[in-house]
């Protein structure tokens, strides 16, 4: 199986076998429930059904707590399909996965929200440049122009404005994994990831798509 559903609890600090200090992102990743079993045959492809996050059936809706019930499953927050490796045969719907999967498994992808800033201007969000607080001049922290007069007399698409800044789907690739805490489904990971603490990431190895 090519990932897991985790939540980021924090940032910390350990300590490698020279004495280094080591800035590490702690995300649980315990309890991961198998909803369900994609085939090639039947689906079309292979992968696996994950849910993360158990909670009551009043917080599901009727077409989801049916496709729990199907599958004879418990109903959770989050679902996600990862791929499917030819050495999970033995997976079973209602099973429990933990961090042990990424046993022997070096670096990882992460996937997450990202913190939303709001409403940002063109300096905090692209790194443009200010303009010149000499006397007279007003134009300190704007855009400045975006386009020309009569020709072509429109803003060209994905032309770099002010506006809404994060809170969008950010991927992190080779992630180096430092060290697992099986008892405690906690993967420490090199670094930081994106969205903040108790956003939920999505985890998978670095040969998957």
């Amino acid at each position: 199986m090519q990932g897991l559903i985790g939540k980021k609890v924090g940032m910390t600090r350990i300590f490698d076998d020279a004495g280094k200090a080591i800035g590490v992102t702690v995300i649980s990743a315990t309890n991961n429930v198998v909803h369900q079993i994609k085939s090639l045959e039947k689906d079309g492809y292979a992968a696996v059904q994950l849910g993360f996050e158990e909670i009551s059936e009043k917080k599901v809706n009727k077409p989801l707590l049916g496709h729990f019930k199907k599958h004879d499953s418990v109903p959770t927050r989050i679902v996600r399909e990862f791929k499917l490796d030819s050495t999970d045969e033995g997976l079973k719907p209602g099973q429990k996965i933990g961090v042990e999967i990424l046993d022997n498994v070096k670096t990882i992808n992460i996937s997450g929200i990202s913190k939303g800033r709001g409403h940002a201007g063109t300096i905090k969000k692209y790194n443009f440049k200010r303009g010149r607080e000499t006397h007279g001049n007003t134009n300190v922290r704007e855009r400045g122009s975006a386009g020309a007069n009569s020709y072509p007399a429109r803003i060209f698409p994905g032309l770099k404005m002010s506006g809404q800044m994060g809170n969008q789907k950010v991927t992190i690739r080779n992630l180096e994994v430092v060290a697992l805490d099986k008892e405690a489904g906690l993967v420490f990971v090199k670094g930081s990831v994106p969205g903040p603490n108790k956003g939920y990431l999505f985890l998978t190895k670095n040969d998957s798509k």
